[in-house]
């Protein structure tokens, strides 16, 4: 998450307004995306990668699905 803030912050912001922005953003994403993917955020962040990719699969079949 810290290269993200210092990427947001590079735009002029101080960094702990970055931080919050980001910290933001990242909790929006998290209530709105399909918790296969929203449970996957953290992870990315840190480096770990996107860890199951069939939840993450599934997740998005969620997203994309017509009514």
């Amino acid at each position: 998450m810290d290269d993200l803030v210092k990427q947001v912050a590079s735009l002029g912001i101080s960094e702990d307004l970055a931080r919050q922005a980001v910290t933001t953003v990242l909790n929006f994403l998290k209530q709105k995306l399909p918790a296969p993917i929203a449970s996957q955020i953290d992870g990315v962040l840190e480096g770990g990668g996107l860890g199951n990719l069939g939840d993450v699969a599934k997740g998005l079949g969620g997203v994309f699905k017509r009514s």
